[in-house]
């Protein structure tokens, strides 16, 4: 494999809505440039990006895939790595974190639908890493694909800095071939052919338009630049060499969008999206200086993308092999890394070795000697390097930043189905998480349940059955149980005693105790309030335990009672039959009787929640919050979003990711976070009381 310098590097994330034809303009490419012996399809499990178990079975990208393609535009021949990313709604963080390497963004839209949901999320990510974008309208072959209406839908939702670089010539099945506008050439295919384009003259009927086109992009070059508006004030056109400088320039500064026309299944037009890519899309050396996050006190150190700086890297994915362990791939930002090189993980104070250094072609290791600063690379079994993480020369440490990730959308209780399942089931749901940031697993300590959290139903359905394929291990999903709690309202004085005789030495505990209400958050208090002897030093501590592990089983529905506070004031013992065991059972009963006095209710957990919309959605949003029993806590505004900040009993949230993502067409996403406990509604009370007797089977009764 030949080594490739920064400036012959391009780096590229292919993005877009799910079934636009990312994979299969990526296969194209691909083959195109001779890197793979056949055009893959997606329908056939044979593309080189989507090799994943899962993503076969599915027929859809579910994690980023990286592969490369070398390619020859007049006396260059440069390197492109290109970052294959997911398209739907519950995989697309996966598309964010795919732009840390990334110099420039191929933005794939559908010729039949245009501007979707994940379009314009996606667009979001690349305007918040200041990257620019390249908008390929791809299965332009397709029935009812329309390029002026495709065109229309970009620059509505993106602005008229959008602008065609090519025509399609024919349309739907009868496309052969695309123009382009910039040197007003025309190329035609044979559809699903070998992607190498004829070149000829514009066809009469695209004559006028292409001329149109043309001027289109003169002007719209010469406005963002002074030198280039006075050429055109004084001779009415720019001359090519100018016009191709001046729009270079303006796509690596994202002021300008252009869009090509393409079939991926066609294999048409890719070899002319491959030239622009090499001609247009900036290398890693025109890349802005990485700022990183100071490990010490001072100003964060700009790096700048060149091997004369000391060596940094960051890992921005890794994968679990069965086979191979892990895999890192990372970016290198500054330096260059050879084989078996010693590095230093910054993140997490450790040192790694860099044994089979690698790029990857989709699941396939190609090894490498060395790599250069801006290329991508991979390598298997790091010891201690997890996604995020920074690594570098030991004498220069520095960290940069990391993607922060939305909240989980929806969160299961989970359980093992057998004693050997639960043996492997941590082991391999760990694993799964080094792989994917927005799986998370964990024991809720109130609940006692394990609970794993997604960002939707079927996110959470890939990784239960990668836990079945790979790790051999079989779970049931269940909803979680929502963390209530109990409390008093009033105040109680009673009576515990415990007196049994039975022969020998009997039991014998006797306590009076007073049980009132703290507030929120109080928790638990117990005062000793006796005086004279009436029980024994050594036995209150056991009336204190019996009445914490009542407390713990709860009285009206099972849940823990918290926030009130027990004063023993009173009691009685006797010198044969009294033991601990006795004022533990008396302290059990007294609280018992108390609770049955003290105006017994529910608290339930309420969550502090920011939800991010589009303004049109803000007031159905807002309906929606005051349904689930929300109180709206106010609305701020950031560019065309509306951000509402609620609080919402935890009940009602349980699902709200999946609903949000069906009121806003997925455009709307929302965290959350625990504010306190609040009293439950009486007669929402009424039917978790039942519900939580039902379930155990039997009625809570007072111990006697």
């Amino acid at each position: 494999m030949k080594i490739y310098e920064s400036p012959s590097i391009r780096n590229i994330a292919v993005v877009g809505h799910a079934h636009a034809g990312k994979t299969s303009l990526v296969a194209a490419m691909l083959f195109t440039a001779g890197s793979t012996p056949r055009l893959g399809r997606v329908d056939e499990g044979s593309t080189v990006t989507d090799h994943d178990e899962e993503e076969v079975a599915r027929r859809m990208t579910l994690s980023t895939s990286v592969a490369y393609a070398e390619w020859t535009k007049g006396n260059d021949k440069v390197k492109i790595n290109i970052l294959d990313t997911p398209g739907f709604n519950m995989f697309v963080h996966e598309a964010k974190a795919a732009m840390i390497p990334a110099e420039s963004v191929v933005v794939v839209v559908d010729g039949v639908s245009g501007v979707e949901v994940i379009t314009e999320r996606t667009w979001g990510y690349a305007e918040e890493f200041e990257l620019p974008r390249i908008i390929v309208a791809s299965r332009m072959d397709r029935d009812r694909a329309d390029a002026s209406r495709t065109l229309e839908s970009l620059i509505g939702a993106f602005g008229r800095q959008v602008i065609p670089i090519q025509l399609p010539i024919g349309a739907e099945k009868g496309l052969t071939g695309v123009v382009d506008l910039l040197r007003m050439k025309a190329y035609t295919y044979t559809l699903a052919g070998d992607g190498k384009g004829k070149e000829g003259p514009i066809p009469d009927n695209l004559a006028e338009a292409a001329k149109k086109g043309h001027e289109a992009i003169v002007e719209l070059v010469a406005e963002g630049n002074d030198e280039l508006m006075q050429e055109f004030f004084d001779t009415g056109t720019i001359p090519d060499d100018h016009l191709v400088a001046g729009l270079r320039a303006a796509i690596v500064a994202h002021k300008i969008f252009p869009v090509l026309y393409t079939s991926g299944l066609g294999n048409l037009g890719v070899d002319q999206l491959l030239n622009f890519i090499a001609e247009f899309s900036p290398a890693p050396v025109e890349r802005p200086p990485v700022k990183d996050t100071p490990l010490a006190p001072g100003e964060p150190v700009e790096h700048h993308v060149t091997d004369a700086e000391s060596l940094t890297m960051q890992v921005f994915k890794t994968i679990s092999d069965p086979f191979a362990g892990h895999i890192s791939f990372f970016k290198v930002f500054s330096g260059s890394v050879k084989n078996d090189a010693a590095v230093q993980n910054y993140t997490r104070t450790a040192s790694e070795k860099f044994a089979h250094l690698s790029i990857m072609q989709g699941k396939t290791a190609v090894p490498v000697t060395e790599l250069h600063a801006g290329d991508i690379g991979a390598i298997a079994k790091l010891k201690n390097t997890l996604t995020g993480d920074t690594l570098g020369d030991k004498a220069h440490p520095v960290a940069y930043p990391v993607i922060s990730y939305p909240e989980p959308a929806i969160t299961f209780a989970i359980e093992p189905k057998t004693r050997a399942d639960e043996d492997k089931l941590a082991n391999g749901l760990h694993k799964l998480m080094e792989e994917d940031q927005m799986v998370r697993f964990f024991r809720d300590q109130q609940t006692k349940e394990f609970l794993i959290a997604g960002t939707g139903e079927q996110h959470i359905e890939v990784i239960v059955s990668k836990l079945k394929k790979r790790y051999n291990t079989e779970v049931v999903l269940k909803a979680p149980k929502v963390p209530y709690r109990e409390t008093i309202r009033g105040k109680a004085d009673v009576q515990g005693k415990h007196k049994k005789q039975s022969g020998g030495h009997g039991q014998y505990g006797d306590c009076k105790i007073k049980m009132e209400p703290l507030p929120r958050g109080g928790n638990f208090e117990f005062v000793n309030d006796i005086f004279g002897g009436a029980v024994p030093k050594n036995y209150i501590p056991a009336i204190e335990k019996g009445i914490v592990e009542a407390a713990e089983r709860g009285f009206l529905a099972g849940f823990p009672v918290v926030d009130f506070r027990v004063i023993l004031y009173d009691g009685s013992y006797h010198d044969v039959d009294s033991n601990e065991l006795s004022f533990k059972t008396a302290g059990r009963i007294a609280f018992r009787k108390a609770m049955e006095q003290a105006k017994p209710t529910l608290l339930e957990p309420v969550m502090h929640v920011e939800i991010t919309v589009p303004e049109e959605f803000a007031g159905a949003i807002m309906g929606d919050l005051n349904s689930r029993r929300g109180r709206i806590q106010g609305m701020d505004n950031k560019g065309h979003n509306t951000i509402v900040k609620a609080e919402v009993p935890m009940s009602e949230m349980l699902t709200y990711g999946v609903e949000l993502t069906s009121m806003t067409q997925g455009r709307g996403t929302f965290h959350m976070e625990m504010a306190h406990y609040d009293v439950v509604p009486s007669a929402i009370q009424e039917k978790i009381v039942a519900t939580a007797k039902a379930e155990r089977g039997e009625l809570v009764e007072v111990e006697e």
